[in-house]
């Protein structure tokens, strides 16, 4: 029945359900007092085609070189609709696997045994027949061309490289977090812009482990704010390898806004950010170790 309606119409819905699924009440559509509710809205609502754009993780990359240079750019090893014969596919190894318009999608390739090319061609032929996102309300992934990536894998030998998230509002960093252990138990931690642990969280487990502040964190933040620049607000996952730092992703709908905030203290500030109700104190704690 769904699929008789307009798009926006079913977004909408899919996107309502969703948020009641999770947690457990009808969102706020009228004044939002909460943040997953401000991101549930930017879903149903607003359909800025930079977006299109800067979400595809192919085609971002020259808006990234543009605004900070070629070196903040993981290089792109291939791209295209589709697979070349497997004895042109000379990449050096390791390198990963992408499809441009998910979430997740990717595959690692660090040697000979991890490379089963019937496993990948199939897991990469699926991801790209799906209409990633529209169930959960986020339009502009289905809007995109699909195309297969082969990138570079930083930071093998050594596992995945600690991803840092910017909450970029109005071109100022307000929050970083951080996410450790990618592939083996998730964690999170929180800070502010100065390096201060904050005791917030998305209903991930909380890293307790002491957290090394970036060597470059300061070019990190004027990354991350030259980037969202224009936005009201806007997520830059970014990377610091061997002292320097790389881009991730934008991302403009964080845990598609079903991920909760807590304690209700952080998710007041966020809003109030959001809406320019400015000065906000973040409540500072000594970081945590072990």
């Amino acid at each position: 029945m769904l699929g008789a309606l307009p798009e926006r119409l079913q977004i909408a819905i899919w996107a309502v359900r969703r948020f009641r699924w999770k947690f457990g009440c009808w969102p706020n559509l009228i004044w939002p007092r909460k943040f997953n509710e401000l991101i549930l809205l930017r879903k149903i609502w607003n359909r800025d085609p930079r977006i299109l754009r800067l979400a595809d993780k192919l085609l971002v990359k020259d808006y990234v070189r543009q605004k900070l240079g070629d070196d903040w750019v993981i290089p792109t090893l291939w791209s295209g609709e589709s697979f070349p014969p497997r004895d042109k596919r000379d990449w050096p190894r390791p390198f990963v696997v992408k499809v441009n318009n998910g979430y997740g999608w990717n595959i690692f390739v660090r040697d000979e045994a991890s490379c089963n090319w019937p496993e990948i061609e199939a897991q990469c032929a699926k991801w790209m027949s799906s209409a990633y996102g529209l169930q959960l309300g986020e339009w502009h992934y289905a809007r995109m061309p699909s195309r297969i990536m082969i990138e570079p894998l930083i930071n093998f030998g050594r596992g995945l490289p600690v991803d840092v998230k910017f909450w970029v509002f109005h071109g100022r960093v307000e929050f970083v977090h951080v996410v450790t252990n990618r592939e083996y138990g998730l964690k999170m931690a929180f800070f502010d812009r100065d390096w201060n642990w904050l005791p917030y969280e998305q209903g991930y487990d909380i890293e307790t482990e002491h957290v090394e502040r970036p060597a470059c964190l300061a070019e990190l933040i004027r990354g991350a704010e030259t980037l969202a620049a224009g936005f009201s607000y806007v997520r830059v996952d970014l990377y610091e390898v061997d002292g320097k730092p790389l881009f991730g992703e934008l991302t403009f709908y964080p845990g598609s806004g079903l991920n909760p905030i807590n304690p209700p203290e952080f998710d007041r500030q966020l809003v109030a950010l959001w809406r320019r109700q400015r000065p906000v104190q973040h409540q500072q704690t000594a970081i945590v170790t072990t």
